[in-house]
């Protein structure tokens, strides 16, 4: 399967926010995000990254369609979304994959309403099978496989109801480094051939330009948008590629700012007795 990318694949967040009850005694609302104006191309890959706390999982949860109680408007086409839909998959950060089910039938879980023949169904799942390299597992089941080969049927239940927008939330969080950089070029692989629209959310800025199309930089309190960092780098990407570790360096550096910004001001040191000089040592005559 190859999807050509299309206006209908155009995902568009409008003055975006969303309020919480404050569980508090003193009652009133918690803003967790606001005016949030993000739009993803057709095809594009884009990556939200930001540290805990700042609505990244909420905002996914918004344009999956699991709560429709927010400010502003989600588009896809230009048309508003309501509820969940067989155009939006998502992969979370836990495979979730049902144990009592193996491979090929988690797989085909994805396609479980989809207005297809049996026949068509177990074409759709073979497909993916090969398209994450689980050739010769079908039959496994998730305790007789790796993690990071769960997390590949997971991403291949989220791609085979062939949806317009694939949502990744932390998919490779949960992993060993070695097997989340391999999970990542797959990924990279698999977008390059499929041109889904893809929305990753991340904590973790390499994964996000190395990914990315263009990376999203969010704050907390609220959650908001800092800055939209276009990637502008050939894939297969080079991770020791001087022009990746500047891009690199320059999203880390929006997080030292944030954390500078965030530290009390330092409280200079008592004066001592003596010649009245602070913080030097004083001479008592």
């Amino acid at each position: 399967m190859t999807t050509t990318p299309h206006s209908s694949n155009e995902l568009d967040i409008r003055s975006l926010g969303k309020r919480y009850a404050n569980n508090q005694a003193s009652g009133g609302e918690l803003q967790v995000l606001q005016d949030i104006d993000l739009h993803v191309p057709a095809g594009r890959f884009v990556s939200i990254v930001g540290a805990s706390g700042c609505g990244k999982s909420t905002l996914l949860r918004l344009v999956l369609g699991l709560d429709a109680q927010y400010e502003g408007r989600i588009l896809l086409d230009g048309q508003p979304i309501s509820g969940t839909g067989r155009e939006r998959g998502i992969v979370f950060q836990d495979h979730r994959l049902f144990p009592w089910l193996n491979v090929a039938q988690n797989i085909a879980v994805g396609l479980r309403n989809a207005p297809l023949s049996a026949r068509e169904k177990r074409e759709l799942v073979a497909e993916h099978v090969a398209l994450v390299g689980l050739e010769g597992f079908e039959k496994s089941f998730p305790h007789q496989i790796s993690g990071g080969m769960a997390q590949r049927v997971a991403i291949a239940r989220g791609l085979v109801n062939r949806p317009r927008v694939l949502l990744l939330d932390e998919p490779f969080g949960a992993l060993d480094a070695l097997t989340r950089s391999r999970l990542q070029n797959e990924l990279q692989r698999i977008w390059q051939k499929e041109r889904i629209t893809m929305l990753l959310v991340t904590h973790d800025v390499e994964e996000a330009v190395f990914l990315g199309d263009r990376v999203v930089v969010m704050q907390p309190a609220p959650g908001r948008i800092k800055r939209i960092v276009e990637v502008n780098l050939p894939h297969p990407r080079n991770r020791s590629d001087p022009a990746f570790i500047a891009l690199r360096d320059d999203v880390l550096g929006d997080f030292i700012d944030l954390d500078a910004d965030a530290a009390p001001a330092a409280t200079p040191p008592p004066e001592r007795p003596g010649l009245g000089l602070p913080g030097r040592l004083q001479l008592a005559w």
